[in-house]
């Protein structure tokens, strides 16, 4: 039979049942994450799939969106569970430990906020992946803020901000690349393009964590830095010399070394570190007097995919010193799963579509063509569920008009990642926020509000394009020349 054109109002109804019952679930559920939400997502891929149903779509043609969809995602499952591994292996040989040691000796509330922005920027900036980051130095920085007696969740959104400024502009970042690509410009214009409008987002978002600073230098005075490192000296063995597992790991992926492979290594050094650095702690866990390789091998291999709890005599310290490896990151491999089949079947049944174009039509002029990407991007990251869908699809549907518009390709690949890339990060189901909420042990929702560079981003991309600040437009051969502000 033929296929029937998806309705706006049939392609809305998956999402308009899907939002209300994902809020319902984090006033009912303490951890959403633990299959609540998966069920939403699953019971409004199935009101999609009966709506396909009814369009005459078969059960083959979602089957193959949803495949589709899960394959683009693998590779990220898979870095998930390495993630688990490094956790577990760098917790037990002491480097997250070493990190949080140091960084008390540095770092002081009033500025740690704004430092932790900065820092994790750097090195997002430096590697190209927020996900990288945000395991590694953005779990220490984490650690050391909630030693210094600051809220999780603040901490959470200065990391956030940061990695995700570095994920915007690192030239070695996926989406950095990925954008122009779908804009048709290339790598530098589109770089040079975003820091109009990144520069000045990420410093709101800095100027704001350097005043909440202040106000959190007196509630953290009763937190005693020396008692919390003094717990970890006796229990860990805290040298300098731990700190080249990360460093190697930075590096490689500097080199632009792929995530995988470097992960897997930073857990096996995490390993031998363990080791060599502690092995009274080995002996204790294992429950043994003797450093046998059977009691080595079984206690390094249980951290990296199971629970482990280190015992000090700090109550807070013993709270960060925990991990759960790869078993830990199952429930977010269960919720992109979840996620990727409501993404397949709207698409394969033409909803994302229709959505889409329904919204290119609401204006023709330049204000409302790039608030319609931008609308788009956001959209795509809350039912597709994908940081790159959010990019690839908008990209595609929307060159053509730019191009007419006489636009330059640059305006659509900066609104992709003002409005894609970052917005990615503050969805509990999105791939991107189901991920970084799983490694930081901090809900999507506690930290998104104080994600401030996150926030801003999408709102400063629209006030440039209303205010008609760097617009740049298409002349003659191609050639590109400012919009003069009005």
């Amino acid at each position: 039979m033929q296929k029937k054109k998806t309705t706006l109002l049939q392609s809305l109804l998956p999402i308009i049942i899907l939002i209300p019952l994902l809020a319902y679930n984090v006033m009912v559920f303490d951890d959403t994450l633990a299959g609540a939400n998966q069920m939403a997502l699953l019971f409004g891929a199935l009101i999609a799939g009966f709506i396909g149903f009814y369009n005459n779509y078969t059960y083959e043609d979602m089957f193959k969106g949803v495949s589709n969809n899960l394959r683009e995602t693998s590779s990220a499952i898979v870095i998930l569970l390495f993630i688990g591994s490094l956790a577990g292996t760098w917790l037990l040989s002491g480097v997250v430990p070493a990190m949080v040691y140091y960084g008390l000796k540095i770092l002081n509330p009033t500025i740690f906020l704004f430092a932790s922005a900065i820092i994790s920027a750097l090195i997002s900036v430096a590697t190209g992946s927020s996900w990288s980051t945000v395991a590694t130095i953005g779990v220490a920085l984490l650690g050391i803020g909630k030693a210094l007696g600051l809220p999780e969740e603040v901490i959470g959104g200065a990391i956030i901000s940061g990695a995700y400024f570095g994920d915007k502009m690192s030239p070695m970042s996926d989406t950095t690349n990925l954008a122009p690509a779908m804009a048709g410009t290339d790598l530098f214009t589109h770089i040079r393009y975003m820091m109009y409008t990144t520069f000045p987002s990420m410093g709101i978002a800095l100027i704001i964590y350097l005043i909440m600073g202040f106000s959190y230098s007196e509630t953290s005075a009763a937190v005693d830095v020396h008692l919390i490192q003094d717990a970890l000296t006796e229990t860990f063995n805290i040298t300098p010399w731990l700190f080249l597992v990360p460093v190697i790991v930075i590096f490689m992926i500097i080199k632009k070394i792929p995530a995988l492979p470097a992960l897997f290594l930073g857990t096996l050094l995490g390993g031998i570190f363990a080791y060599f650095f502690q092995p009274h702690l080995i002996e204790q866990i294992a429950g043994t007097d003797n450093l046998t390789f059977q009691a080595t091998y079984k206690t390094i291999v249980q951290s990296m995919i199971g629970e482990t709890n280190l015992a000090t005599h700090n109550e807070l310290l013993d709270s960060l010193l925990t991990t759960s490896g790869m078993a830990g990151m199952l429930n977010t491999i269960w919720l992109i799963i979840t996620a990727m089949i409501f993404g397949g079947v709207m698409e394969s049944i033409g909803a994302l579509h229709t959505i889409s174009n329904s919204l290119l039509k609401m204006g023709k002029g330049i204000v409302s063509l790039i608030v319609a990407t931008s609308g788009t991007s956001i959209f795509f990251n809350l039912t597709a569920s994908d940081q790159y869908l959010a990019i690839v699809v908008p990209g595609r549907m929307y060159a053509d008009a730019y191009r007419d518009r006489g636009l330059a390709p640059e305006n659509l690949s900066r609104t992709l990642e003002d409005s894609g890339t970052v917005t990615s990060v503050l969805i509990p189901w999105n791939t991107c926020g189901a991920t970084q909420a799983s490694v930081l042990g901090v809900s999507t929702m506690a930290y998104a509000p104080y994600a401030f560079f996150n926030l801003i981003s999408p709102f400063m991309t629209l006030i440039f394009a209303i205010f008609k600040i760097k617009i740049r437009m298409l002349t003659d051969g191609n050639k590109t020349k400012e919009v003069v502000t009005e």
